[in-house]
Order: structure tokens, then sequence, then C-alpha cells
């Protein structure tokens, strides 16, 4: 598959959009008019920069509200494009992307539209240009992508083909199985994007809040398997305009939406493979249809077994080492060769790391994951342009496959065991005798904060690296905003990531405001809140109005109320099962939870946290 990109899709000048598209790894670029026209840069100048940087210049858009006009507007309109025709030509350049008329169409007449779009056409012959009509979601007469084809088949000109952009036929909600009957010759161009559902209106959230595939909730792999099927061969190009791209860094963006198009090349053979009709249609029965496009896959992995361990690195331990001891942890030694401890409980395991963290607040900073094959799993996750994460081994240690989160996040792939063992534990605590910890517990639940600009490129690491699921973002209540809250987990809940995107003032406030934290299940919380209070624990105080409402919502046995309120534990019901929950202090920008799930309780306490952020805040800013 050809991969493009637009300019709009990034910041920064266009000289520096190119060189990031280059280093990402990008066939070819389409080149936004405004991105030229404020280049100090010659179009013979940007035609050498792409030669040398090794892109091809695949699209020059938009061109907009030519057709259903009036006569004279129309004889201007082919001036102008008579000049875009000259301007390509210097670029070396043969498509331009002709979108339906939203702002000076007066004539509601596809007979008026096919001639007018056919002199274009033929202006554009004669400067060997193709022209790419696209149907705009909000066109002012033409909206839909079918008629726009109509249109082309009216006209029917070699150089007058269509563009079919995802965005536009999918946030109208049009089926996308007729793009199989369009001829492919006819499909000048692809433009895809994704988005959140919304409720909006299209202009607004086509402008804003586009982003790249894997980031939203459209169904682009059935999008781009239809148009694999009807035979189309030319370049797979994002086009998404976003406020938060078009303010991040230049590189870092361009290899983020790289990564989206390697995605959605493995989704989209994997739709085909599944909804193939001819799955045994040639030789043998495990044969499947060849397209024109041939679409790359990538090393398949299953999704992680669970959480092997979570690492907090700091300076001074000694509060992390004391806030453990309370909840219930073993000290299970130091490692023979690096400066690290390790914690557990059951089968969680906590490392605290004092390497290279002169100076820092406890901050999570690794996280381990169970996985089938750690090296190829790694290999898949580089190939999704994944940074690799190196750590120094001696002979003898485990050496695991590592690589970097967008939020600089260490995620480690280890070797999974069927009896939940790891064997990188015996680097500790020699001669050391090992703690018995009667209590069972495994990491339930990390929840991560995100930085603002990394927020869906996150979404989408997870999504392609780890195999994780999204599933429908929350916004909860807190004193400073609304928090986003995105869930990634796996099919049977055994690996639980939740992404919290923090409001604008907390993300300009100081590090401590960026709270994190590491949650544990057990089998009995009351018991385990109880012990954790013996050892001198200091937990979140929840305030009284809360267990008020908490009664006169659930009508609780005042006995277990009581005990709720004694222990400043948390508590949700559903359908399915029950929730308690207690939190602990913060300690640097960390803090931990304890939990227990009743019955099949798939949540996480959601109607409690807006408690949990206004007595956090609480706490922060108490004078």
């Amino acid at each position: 598959m050809r991969t493009g990109i637009a300019t709009v899709c990034l910041s920064g000048t266009l000289k520096e959009k190119m060189q990031a598209c280059a280093i990402a790894g990008f066939d070819g670029i389409e080149i936004f008019e405004q991105d030229l026209v404020t280049s100090p840069h010659s179009p013979e100048d940007v035609r050498k920069m792409a030669a040398d940087l090794g892109l091809g210049l695949d699209l020059y858009q938009p061109f907009r509200d030519f057709d259903g006009v009036t006569p004279d507007l129309l004889k201007a309109n082919l001036r102008r494009a008579d000049a875009k025709f000259k301007l390509m030509s210097r670029l070396g350049m043969d498509t331009i992307l002709v979108c339906s008329n939203v702002a000076t169409a007066t004539i509601d007449d596809d007979e008026l539209r096919a001639s007018q779009l056919a002199e274009l056409a033929g202006l554009a012959g004669d400067h060997g240009v193709k022209v790419a009509y696209e149907a705009l979601a909000w066109g002012k007469y033409v909206n839909d992508y079918e008629h726009a084809y109509r249109l082309v088949e009216m006209v029917d000109h070699p150089n007058l083909g269509t563009c079919l952009d995802s965005f536009h036929i999918l946030s109208r909600d049009w089926d996308t199985a007729p793009i199989e009957d369009i001829n492919a010759e006819k499909i000048f161009f692809v433009q895809v994007a994704d988005a959140p559902k919304l409720s909006m209106d299209v202009l607004s959230w086509s402008r804003h809040y586009r982003v790249f595939p894997g980031e939203g909730q459209f169904e682009l792999a059935k999008f781009m398997g239809h148009v694999v099927r009807a035979g189309y061969t030319g370049p797979v190009s994002l086009e998404v305009f976003n406020d938060v791209f078009r303010q991040s860094d230049t590189e870092r963006t361009a290899v983020d939406a790289m990564r989206s198009l390697i995605w959605l090349e493995e989704q989209s053979a994997k739709w085909l493979a599944s909804t193939s009709t001819d799955a045994a249609a040639g030789n043998g029965s495990g044969s499947r249809r060849r397209y024109p496009m041939e679409l790359a896959t990538l090393p398949k992995v299953n999704e992680p077994a669970g959480f092997n361990f979570a690492e907090v690195k700091a300076d001074d331990t000694a509060q992390l080492e004391k806030l453990l001891g309370q909840l219930g942890f073993g000290f299970e030694g130091r490692h023979r060769t690096k400066d690290v401890q390790l914690w557990t409980m059951g089968q969680a395991r906590v490392i605290i790391n004092e390497q290279a963290a002169s100076h820092s607040e406890p901050a999570i900073a690794a996280l381990g994951f169970d996985v089938d094959s750690p090296v190829i799993a790694s290999a898949r996750a580089q190939q999704l342009k994944a940074p690799v994460v190196a750590r120094k081994v001696q002979a003898d240690e485990e050496v695991f496959q590592g690589i970097s989160a967008p939020d600089s996040t260490e995620i480690f792939l280890c070797q999974g065991s069927p009896d939940g063992t790891a064997a990188w534990t015996h680097e500790f605590g020699e001669g050391l005798e090992r703690s018995a910890a009667p209590q069972n517990a495994v990491i339930d639940h990390v929840n991560l904060a995100q930085p603002w600009q990394h927020f869906d490129e996150a979404v989408l690491f997870y999504t392609s690296a780890l195999a994780l699921e999204p599933q429908p973002f929350a916004e909860v209540p807190s004193p400073s905003g609304l928090v986003r809250s995105q869930v990634m987990e796996t099919s049977n809940g055994a690996v639980r990531l939740v992404l919290n995107l923090a409001p604008a003032q907390q993300a300009q406030a100081a590090r401590k405001t960026y709270q994190e934290h590491i949650a544990f299940a057990v089998d009995d919380l009351v018991a385990t809140a109880r012990d954790a209070r013996d050892r001198g624990l200091e937990f979140l105080q929840i305030p009284a109005n809360y267990y008020e409402d908490l009664d006169a919502r659930f009508d609780l046995e005042p006995g277990f109320l009581a005990t709720l309120k004694e222990l400043n534990l948390l508590y949700d019901r559903d359908a399915n099962g029950e929730f308690l929950h207690f939190y602990t202090a913060t300690v640097g920008s960390v803090f931990f939870e304890m939990v227990e799930r009743r019955g099949n309780y798939d949540g996480y306490g959601a109607p409690n946290a807006p408690v949990r952020h206004a007595v956090q805040y609480d706490s922060l800013h108490r004078v």
C-alpha cells in the first residue's frame, strides 16, 4: 500500500513538514495550498526538496467552490483553475482535489454540474492534470460519494475521477459497500481519517476533531476493504484536521500518523480475510482472492495475559517503602547488580527503581506485561514505530524486550508463565529469607496521566502495539475541570490500563498534579484495610457526605455502611456485582488503590471518581 499524508495534518513550515514525513517513512504527500502559499520556497524548490527526500507529490488541494455556478462565475473559476494547473506543472504534480461546492453554488442541476466539470476536465487534460472530484459531507448540493461518482460517469472524461474520503462518507453514515461497484480507474485518490463519535455539526466535527486511524471510532478497516475490493491501487493518504496535532511536535506527529496507516493496513487485511466470500475459490480450500493492492501484515501477537510488574522510580524511597509495607507487601530484597528493590503481595509485583533518579519524586516509570513471545511482540511494536528501550544486564539476568510509550513510560514485554511466577525474581534478595505473604493480590489496573498533546497517540499505541481494546471514553468531573478517561483493556480484563487526560489547568501546573496510581485486587478488602490501618496506613479521607449519599442510593445494611465509613472505603454496585476500594495518600505523583471485585463487576467505581479527585485536590491545595 502506497502511504501518503496531507501537510495540513502537521505543525510547522512546509519544509519542516516534508522532512518529518520523509523521516516517518511516507511514500508521498498532499500539498495543502496554504502551506505552499505561505512558504518562502518556490514551486521548483519544493519539487527538488521532495525528490531529495524521496517523497512523491501526490495531490494538490483543495480547489473549492467550482460547480453549480452561474456562467460569469464559471469563467472566473476556469481562470483560477488554469493558474493552479500551471503551478502544478512547476511542482511536478498531476492530481488536484476539487471539492463539491459549498459556498457559491446556486443551481441544483446535475446536467449543469456535469457540463461544468467537463469543461474543467478538458482544461485539466490540456495541462496533463487529473481532477479528483470529492463530495464534501456538507456540500450544498453534492454531499454523497455516490452522487459525486454519478457526475463523474456523466462526464466520462479520462481526466475526471473521484476522491473517496472516509470522513465525508462515514460521518454521514453512508453505506460503504457500493464503493466496490465504482470503476477502479475512476478512483483517482483515497483519503482516510478517523474520528470520535460526536453529536455536532459535521463541519465543526471535521475541522477540529479528526484523528488518525485507530484513534477514533470509525469502521475504517471496512471502508478500506471495500476500496481494495474495488481494485484501487493508488495512494492511501491521511487528511486529518486536528487542533492538537497542529500544535504538537512535527516529527513525532508524523511518526504517529505513519503508525496509524501501518495499523490500518493490517486491520484492513484482517477484515478482508474475515469477510471474504471466495476464501476457497482457488486451488486449495485455504486460498484467498488476491487484489491489485496488496496489504502488508505485522507479526501476529495475542493480547497480554496480565501484568508482570509495575515500576516506580524515586530518589528518596523511604515513603514508598513505608507505604507498601503498610499495605501488606513483603520486601523481597535488592537486585544483585542494580539499585533496585522488589516488593510483592501474592502475584502483584512492584519494583522501586533508584537508578538515575536523582532529585526525582516518586513516579510510575515502567510496566511489564506477560506475553506469549516477547521477541515477536517487540518486533511488531518496532514495525509500528515504537522506540526501543534497552536495559543493561549482567550474565544470567533476564533480558527484557522494552519499548517506550508516548508518555515515556517504559513498556517491557515479559515471558508469561502458567502459574503466574516470574523467572527474573531470583535476581533479588540473594540470601534473604522470603517474606510470607498470605494475602493474595494481583495488579488490577494502572492509571496513567497523559500529556494533552499525546493522548490520541497513546490510544493508538496501546491498541496497535499491545492489542488492548479501547472502551468508550468518559469524562469525570474534578475541581479543576473535566478529566477525560480512556480505558484500554484485554477481552478478559486481565490487563486494564486507564489513560487520563488532565484538564488544561492541571496540564500547565506543577508536576505534583499529574497523579497516577496502581490498583491491586485482593480477596477481602475489609480485612486488608483493617490490617493496613493497624500498620499505620494513612488513607485518603472520604467526607461524611459521601456516605450519606451512598446510603440514599443503595440502602446498605447499617453495619456494612458503618464499616465502609470507619475504614474510608468507597463502594459501587451494578447489575453484575459490587466493587469496594480505598486509596492511599499520594507520594510524589503516585498513590495506590486496593480493590475487591464481587460477582462480575467489571468497572472502576466511576461514580466515586469525582470524590477522589475532590479530596486529592483539597489535600494538594490545603494551606
